[in-house]
């Protein structure tokens, strides 16, 4: 794995904030939905406050091109136009996508290095997911001057913990990522970057 990104105690004096919101529980009938595109289920409107609430002010809005995400933000920040990056879906479960979860295949016991390696036949595996994540997390850190949110997926928000974390990147897999749920990872001179706090729920 590539090296873009890493943990710093660096003073936060400088810091910018990325504030990564995962997009409200999605309508997925019990089907494995990765990049398949599904809408939002019914919205609960106190976590939607909350997670507005801890987000606060905001210089952009940057989403996953994904209908779910899309709509997270509109509900979110519906004054805000999202710019959309690709690079920021969810992770591709190749023939796994669509499936009922009982149908995916049981992979027996693997250690957090060898899940994150592992890809699902024809799809992606979470170290390709962090490749493809580390320079859209570059990107966002060049572009705004203080506070930015990105709307996304557990996948995603795992990446970029796990970029934080440098070395240590399966270590990101550990983490509960719950819808509509509030990560912050801090930009320091460098770029280097630092995990705020990870899942807080407002």
């Amino acid at each position: 794995m590539k090296r873009h990104l890493h943990h710093s105690g660096k003073t936060r004096a400088s810091a910018k904030e990325v504030l990564f919101v995962r997009h409200a529980r999605a309508h997925t009938a019990g089907l494995v939905a990765g990049r398949r595109d599904v809408a939002v289920a019914a919205l609960d409107h106190a976590r939607v406050a909350g997670a507005r609430s801890l987000v606060g002010h905001v210089e952009l809005v940057i989403s996953s091109p994904a209908l779910r995400c899309r709509e997270t933000a509109a509900v979110i920040f519906p004054d805000v136009e999202p710019t959309t990056d690709a690079r920021l879906w969810e992770q591709n479960f190749g023939v796994w996508e669509g499936a009922a979860y009982s149908d995916v295949p049981d992979l027996g016991p693997l250690s957090r290095r060898e899940l994150a390696e592992h890809h699902p036949p024809g799809g992606e595996s979470f170290l390709d997911v962090c490749e493809r994540v580390a320079p859209a997390l570059q990107d966002v850190a060049t572009i705004a001057e203080h506070r930015i949110a990105v709307v996304a997926h557990a996948g995603t928000i795992r990446a970029a913990i796990a970029l934080s974390l440098g070395a240590a990147f399966e270590t990101a897999l550990a983490f509960e990522i719950e819808p509509l749920s509030v990560t912050l990872i801090r930009v320091l001179p460098g770029p280097a970057f630092s995990i705020g706090f990870v899942n807080r729920q407002g």
